[in-house]
């Protein structure tokens, strides 16, 4: 046995536990349902899934319902619907493979909001959960779970699974140790508030509570997470930044907002990740964030000053910002904190906060719904994710998308969104490389009107005035005029 691995298994007990994947995936059955840790290619298992698919490969049918923080790697979701293995997924997803396995109709997925998963677990709502399959850096005396990079839903499975399987990874220095808060609320009616009156509030335990009766395997690795790159800021992030920089500086100016401002919480991806390295053009210090995921700005933005501290339920970062990030923890740990996402998505929390939300959209109409999760009305790309906690309950909801989509052969900013995934009820901002709506206050025709004048492309905002001079002569509702045929109409010129 690795002596590293050795150390990291503080309770000799467990040491018998510890087998290959081929040995610990035995113990998942066909029809089994999984809870994997994981959120955001972060802290997720790398060895159980190509074990699982040799069996598939084998010609074992799986059928395997599988519940996740949110994105896993591929080594998990791309490599098991490559092999067919699923038969459901819930509640995130962004590989290309399973996303193409689920828009064929191969595998079942259930789309929601990140904070209500535990509970639906908690109440029985779902599947029981058979096992829970986590990533751990470490195994306690009392046989308590160390957690990686994420912690997700880790708990709740590990809390509610029948059998738990633990892949140890010593990739992940022990020093992370310590990161962690772990609380897990009470289920209704026996639920208090949520103790957080700032990000740094620790309130929870750096461990996930594990009965060790419950462990059947433990499984060695020692591959790294596998973190997407993210896009280097163009001129159109910058300028994103830029309009997003003078909003809220304006909002300070108004006195509707305080400095230092309240928390930041920003969705994944290239988009905001851009869009807040620009903040460190800005005047803003001793920022916080309370978010879902901790990406490379973050910490750029850590390193120049401007953010204090930062709590999240992943660290999701590209592989170059990763190891620098492992190789300076010291510098960081102080700095950050990593919680269960029925914390971290907390609409009780984000609500309390006044969080400044910043979420991406595929697209948005001109009366401020927005969608982030089908493209058409019908092919799924990820999933809602933690937009819809944040967006609902913030102090200021911002969604950010550039104009123009397909090099600017299609406009963000349509008559009706083909799918709504966030409301005018929830939707305060919304920016562009153009400029910056403000839709608070405003009644349906006013928004139509802002928000083709600050976010669309010049070159289509023509057609959009078209259209809503057309919903007005044709529409007996002058309150929110629309045309059905003139929105189809307008998408298909797209």
């Amino acid at each position: 046995m690795n002596e590293n691995l050795k150390k990291r298994i503080r309770n000799s007990d467990l040491l018998d536990k510890v087998m290959s994947a081929d040995e610990a995936a035995a113990f998942i059955t066909p029809g089994m349902t999984l809870g994997v840790s994981g959120f955001t290619i972060a802290g997720y298992p790398k060895k159980i899934g190509e074990a699982l698919g040799k069996r598939a490969d084998a010609g074992e049918k799986l059928d395997l319902t599988v519940y996740s923080g949110a994105s896993l790697g591929d080594e998990f979701d791309g490599l098991l619907a490559r092999k067919g293995a699923f038969k459901k997924r819930i509640p995130y997803q962004t590989n290309t493979d399973l996303r193409n396995a689920i828009n064929a109709g191969e595998v079942g997925y259930f789309d929601m909001a990140l904070s209500e998963l535990p509970l639906w677990v908690k109440n029985g709502i779902l599947n029981p959960i058979d096992v829970a399959v986590v990533e751990a850096a470490a195994i306690d005396e009392q046989g308590n779970i160390i957690p990686t990079t994420s912690i997700g839903v880790s708990n709740t499975y590990v809390e509610y699974a029948d059998k738990v399987i633990i892949e140890l990874n010593t990739y992940v220095p022990e020093e992370i140790e310590g990161i962690h808060d772990v609380f897990s609320p009470a289920k209704v009616p026996h639920t208090e508030p949520i103790m957080i009156t700032k990000p740094s509030d620790r309130i929870g335990t750096t461990y996930i509570k594990c009965d060790p009766s419950k462990i059947v395997a433990i499984i060695e690795s020692d591959i790294p997470d596998n973190g997407r790159a993210v896009a280097a800021p163009d001129d159109e992030f910058r300028q994103m930044a830029k309009n997003l920089i003078g909003f809220i500086e304006n909002e300070v100016a108004a006195g509707r907002m305080c400095t230092p401002l309240p928390p930041l919480q920003a969705g994944i991806g290239s988009v905001t990740n851009a869009v807040l390295d620009g903040l460190q053009e800005s005047g803003f210090e001793h920022m916080t964030v309370y978010s879902e995921v901790l990406q490379n700005s973050i910490f750029e933005l850590m390193d120049s000053g401007k953010i204090d501290f930062a709590c999240a339920t992943s660290l999701t970062l590209s592989a170059d910002v990763r190891d620098k990030f492992f190789e300076n923890f010291d510098k960081y740990k102080d700095k950050i904190m990593l919680r269960p996402q029925e914390i971290s998505n907390s609409p009780e929390v984000i609500r309390r906060l006044g969080i400044i939300a910043i979420n991406t959209v595929i697209e948005a109409d001109i009366y401020g719904n927005t969608n982030s999760t089908y493209v058409d009305g019908h092919r799924l790309m990820n999933g809602v994710g933690g937009s819809g906690d944040y967006c609902q309950n913030a102090g200021l909801s911002i969604f950010i998308t550039k104009s123009t989509a397909k090099n600017g052969t299609l406009s963000s900013i349509v008559p009706l969104v083909s799918h709504v995934d966030h409301t005018i009820h929830e939707t305060h901002v919304i920016i562009t490389e153009q400029g910056a709506a403000d839709l608070r206050g405003l009644d349906p025709c006013d928004r139509a009107k802002t928000i083709i004048e600050n976010c669309a492309h010049p070159d289509f905002r023509p057609a959009l005035y078209a259209y809503l001079d057309e919903a007005c002569d044709s529409c007996c509702n002058k309150h929110k005029p629309v045309n059905l045929k003139a929105a189809v109409a307008f998408n298909k010129s797209k």
